[in-house]
């Protein structure tokens, strides 16, 4: 019983996580769809969301284009698969060994989801009671909605984002290493995470140029933090391994996203972008921009202010129509920009109203956004 009360938020987070997951898979599971007005689906249809099914391929066959090619009969060309770093897909072959490839996907995510909901909750008890931090890491599972998404299927961005919350946490609290550890691990799962050694370098800078701090002092509290480009060094040397090619990553393909000039994401004849209707993603930069701009009224110069300043900066220059996605990593800042409101009665009380729509959203997203794979039988 003391073990609940002392850990009862944290035990709290990981039952909703995995409650709502489990419903998620259930409604395809058990072929609920048509009831909700949908098409039949089932659980093949969450397997299929991509990028599970390219991340799964490469837990079985690593990045070798000629088993990619013999073995998965997806579109993807082999030079395709190294845009999807290791981390992810190393998760899936592990848990692989216990059940198939399937199965072993949605419990990687469905344990960066728990690592994600505890890191947040971690993260916002910096800053805030645990009533009050609690309450934000719950909504951190189901906002925004295409981060709701991203926890129900093939995705990395659960450990991705844990992993951030987690090494910006351990900085706070003056762990430098083990919080460049968490750094390095961000950097396995997604290539923006060499966005976070770059939030790193600049508060380094910042504390040398403007707090006059002793240079040996600096060097010894950032030197850990190298471990992130040595991780880029060793993902880039595996790929060599691998492929034959160093930088296979800059080789995938049509897959890189950032221009030369700012909000090309409103230039439809685009790849990866194709519609005219964007008018979201001006209301999403907008939030995101008032959201950094309250927390450096609040925090001033720190790294809650200057890794997602710079992490949207960077995302201005994406020209994707998925950029909700890219965005993800600042939501929880921004959650930190506007708990004022979102921990009032009123919000919470629109939350649940809100809440139906969120559960719509998700499952006609992931029936919409599936690999056309005809047969299952290389993924098991």
């Amino acid at each position: 019983m003391d073990l609940y009360r002392h850990h009862r938020f944290s035990l709290s987070l990981i039952i909703v996580t995995v409650v709502t997951s489990v419903i998620f898979w259930n409604i395809f599971y058990l072929k609920l769809t048509p009831l909700l007005g949908f098409p039949k689906s089932t659980l093949e249809t969450i397997f299929a969301n991509y990028d599970g099914p390219n991340y799964m391929a490469i837990s079985k066959c690593g990045y070798q284009k000629s088993c990619l090619s013999s073995s998965f009969s997806l579109p993807q060309p082999g030079e395709y698969y190294p845009a999807h770093l290791p981390g992810y897909p190393i998760l899936i072959k592990f848990f692989d060994l216990f059940t198939t490839g399937p199965k072993a996907m949605l419990l990687t995510t469905l344990l960066g989801s728990v690592f994600l909901s505890i890191a947040s909750f971690k993260f916002f008890r910096i800053y805030l009671k645990p009533k009050k931090a609690f309450w934000l890491s719950l909504l951190l599972l189901f906002l925004p909605a295409r981060l709701f998404v991203l926890r129900q299927v093939g995705a990395p961005e659960a450990w991705f984002l844990g992993s951030i919350l987690a090494s910006i946490f351990y900085f706070k609290k003056k762990k430098y290493f083990i919080s460049a550890l968490f750094a390095a691990l961000a950097q396995l799962f997604k290539s923006p995470g060499i966005l976070l050694f770059g939030a790193y370098f600049l508060m380094a800078a910042y504390e040398l140029f403007f707090k006059k701090r002793n240079l040996k002092n600096l060097i010894k509290k950032y030197f850990s933090y190298l471990l992130v480009p040595v991780t880029i060094l060793g993902i880039f040397y595996f790929y060599y391994l691998q492929t034959g090619d160093f930088w296979a990553y800059f080789h995938s393909g049509d897959n890189f996203h950032l221009t030369l000039l700012p909000y090309q994401i409103f230039i439809s004849t685009r790849s990866w972008i194709n519609t005219i209707w964007l008018e979201d993603v001006i209301y999403i930069l907008l939030l995101a921009f008032l959201g950094v701009y309250f927390l450096f009224r609040k925090k001033k110069i720190s790294i809650v202010t200057i890794f997602p300043a710079l992490y949207l900066l960077a995302t201005v220059f994406v020209a994707h129509r998925d950029i909700s996605r890219y965005l993800a990593p600042i939501y929880p800042f921004l959650f930190l920009a506007f708990q004022k409101v979102l921990i009032q009665k009123y919000f919470k009380v629109i939350f649940f109203l809100i809440l139906p729509a969120i559960l719509l959203y998700g499952i006609n997203f992931v029936i919409g956004n599936t690999a056309p794979i005809a047969d299952w039988t290389p993924y098991l």
